[in-house]
């Protein structure tokens, strides 16, 4: 959460929220070893926090290419 800047107050009163959802996510999703960690330790593959920030943002989604 520190990484983020989001308090554990914004996450609960934002936790029905997509865009701030997914732009946790996306912020989340720029370095491969924050991914590895949480997929590993909630026996995910690595391309689901992708997918959902993707669901999540649509069209809104930063793209940096």
């Amino acid at each position: 959460m520190g990484a983020t800047g989001a308090s554990v107050n914004d996450l609960r009163e934002r936790a029905g929220d997509s865009d701030f959802l997914g732009s946790v996510l996306e912020f989340l999703t720029m370095d491969d070893a924050w991914v590895v960690s949480f997929c590993d330790a909630n026996d995910l593959p690595y391309d689901v926090p992708l997918m959902a920030a993707n669901l999540l943002l649509g069209e809104s989604r930063a793209h940096w290419t």
